[in-house]
């Protein structure tokens, strides 16, 4: 039916209720005074005038009734309750005589009236409208509060999502065996494994958007066991905004197995030397780059540089930024570290006040091959972008480190090692507080373990992984962004600062988490295969070196390593004759390597046979 002629049918529908609510009444109620057929017709013109203008204020025609609720049901109430009152008090005035029991039976009847039709209705939608197919995906949804029963009911009402919801999960005893929507509370988290094998689930969406995320590491851990695919509702705030709650729904990823609740970060000391500074990010277009450029931002800097050596990144970062931070000032800058006239002319024409270094080579098997070009970029970009820090009166600058500097076995943890080394000899001569923030691998950043795991098991298969005692530290990006700014804001001069990494993780065991987490079973469904130690690798990583000690700070997450005594001139010196062997051959420049930084370790001809 067209809107026009719908709208038309249901004001006439509802208008004969208040009429037809009237004559019952009056009929219910053979005790009431007899008035004139005048006066009664008047009664009930009233009510219907009244109702009606109730009804077209609340908008009731214009409303879709196959998903009436509470809200709609209250304004039927306040419209039944109107319609019966006003009449009654215009009557008690004119005559009288009013009955109360009249207007109790007519608010009575043009509720009914109005709202089984419309009831009716909804009942219909549900139960016919919608059909699950027999070859939906079950669903088990973990946590029958608000969030859930709304997934339940989304997943009822479109079949376009081809999921069939089975029943709930709740720790709360009160609601266990109960029905929500037709569906029943199943049992608690505990019982989880055998729901999913008894009621054959294909799928559990964890639907507790509120609660912390070591509550949801702990739910994912006993998901896990099961092979049903496991998704999330991340964010109440989504539903709210109405982007809707199962639309939102995303699989659940390696980051929420870590457990780890958000950072306490201390606002005030962050801003009280980023705020209206000139602040170069190098590396911007780089996974840890651009995560800085984004929580930078919020701090109104005076300017942001964005500086990276490839156009294609720095262009998406700069439209990114654009579009988030209309008002800040921002510069793109082409440029490579390894340049010295051209950060020499980006610091003239700048003056950044605080520098992030976050542009290196971090790839450990492809610098075991091109050790040259890791001592350019990580030890050489690091010196042209320090030393002009130095020069132009730079107030902070902080250099973005990694655990694999500590008693290294790979060219690349080697020379981030002598770039750590070489901004604390710095430091001792400068008026530039120049840092080192340390921490493990960051998941999801470009060429790191996970992205190449997701990818082997979307082609089903088989993920390699290089050894089953293999032992990482990690971190999310944003996490480790987050406690990098932090650590700048305690920097006095020298330091190398550790973040807490939380537990390590063993790499076979997070191949197998993102199998299960896929819906597939690991040597099963999926196949494991180890490779080998690759060139440079080691089994566990170290975020300390013998002579660092650690000491804490006023972060629960932030951690410092004592300041390492060294000389300039001598380190100066190593680093020229570094310079004379970059054209050599690659074990001439590892010896050099191993003169430098005593404590490393060339595994790479080991590993590589």
């Amino acid at each position: 039916m067209r809107a026009h002629y719908r709208t038309k049918v249901i004001v006439a529908g509802d208008l004969a209720a208040v009429l037809a609510s009237f004559a019952i009444a009056f009929a219910l109620e053979p005790s009431v005074p007899q008035g004139g057929a005048t006066a009664w017709l008047a009664y009930g013109a009233l009510a219907a005038v009244v109702g009606f203008w109730r009804l077209h204020r609340l908008r009731l025609h214009r409303r879709i009734w196959q998903y009436t609720g509470i809200s709609d049901m209250l304004c039927l109430l306040q419209v039944s309750l109107v319609s019966a009152v006003v009449p009654f008090a215009a009557w008690w005035v004119m005559q009288g005589d009013a009955h109360f029991l009249l207007m109790l039976h007519q608010a009575a009847g043009t509720f009914l009236l109005l709202s089984a039709p419309r009831l009716a209705w909804r009942i219909f939608c549900d139960k016919y409208s919608v059909s699950n197919p027999v070859d939906n995906r079950r669903a088990l949804i973990i946590g029958a509060g608000s969030c859930g029963t709304l997934i339940a009911k989304e997943m009822m009402q479109n079949d376009g999502m081809k999921v069939t919801p089975v029943g709930f999960v709740d720790d709360d005893p009160y609601k266990h065996r109960m029905d929500i929507l037709g569906l029943q509370v199943l049992g608690n988290r505990r019982e989880i494994a055998c729901i999913v094998e008894s009621h054959h689930i294909d799928e559990i969406i964890i639907a507790m958007p509120s609660v912390s995320k070591t509550q949801i590491s702990e739910l994912v851990n006993l998901c896990k066991t099961t092979k049903a695919k496991l998704k999330i509702v991340p964010d109440l705030q989504d539903i709210i905004d109405n982007r809707g709650a199962a639309g939102r729904m995303r699989d659940v990823s390696v980051e929420d197995l870590l457990g780890r609740d958000p950072i306490r970060t201390d606002l005030e000391h962050i801003a009280s030397y980023v705020q209206d500074k000139v602040v170069l990010v190098t590396g911007a277009g780089g996974s840890i780059g651009s995560e800085l450029c984004r929580q930078i931002s919020p701090f109104a800097p005076s300017k942001l540089l964005l500086l990276g050596h490839g156009e294609n990144s720095i262009y998406t970062i700069e439209m990114e930024m654009r579009g988030m931070f209309p008002q800040l000032q921002i510069e793109t800058v082409i440029a490579d570290v390894q340049d010295r006239t051209r950060i020499d002319a980006v610091f003239a024409k700048f003056k950044p006040q605080v520098v992030f270094h976050a542009a290196a080579h971090k790839h450990v098997p492809l610098m075991e091959r091109n050790p040259a070009e890791a001592i350019k970029n990580n030890v050489f970009g690091t010196k042209n972008v320090a030393e002009c820090a130095d020069a132009y009166g730079a107030e902070r600058f902080v250099l973005i480190s990694t655990d694999k500097a500590v008693n290294p076995t790979s060219v690349m943890g080697t020379t981030k090692r002598i770039a750590e080394m070489f901004i604390q000899s710095l430091d001792k001569h400068s008026n530039t507080k120049f840092v080192a923030v340390r921490f493990g691998n960051v998941l999801g950043s470009r060429g790191s373990v996970i992205p190449r795991f997701k990818d082997q098991i979307s082609k089903g298969g088989p993920v390699t992984v290089t050894h089953p005692e293999m032992v990482r530290y990690f971190m999310t990006i944003p996490e480790a962004v987050q406690l990098v700014i932090q650590a700048g804001s305690f920097a006095k001069g020298g330091e190398v600062f550790i973040l807490d990494m939380g537990k390590p993780v063993k790499i076979y065991d997070l191949a197998v988490d993102l199998i299960r987490l896929s819906g597939y079973e690991p040597h099963v469904d999926i196949d494991i295969t180890f490779s080998g130690m690759r060139e440079g690798e080691k089994l566990y990583e170290e975020l300390l070196t013998n002579e660092e000690g650690l000491s804490s700070t006023m972060h629960n997450r932030i951690f410092i390593g004592r300041p390492v005594q060294l000389n300039r001139k001598e380190l100066d010196f190593e680093i020229r004759k570094m310079e004379k062997v970059l054209g050599q051959h690659p074990d001439d420049i590892r010896a050099v390597l191993q003169h430098l930084v005593p404590t490393y370790r060339n595994n790479g001809a080991t590993a590589a046979g």
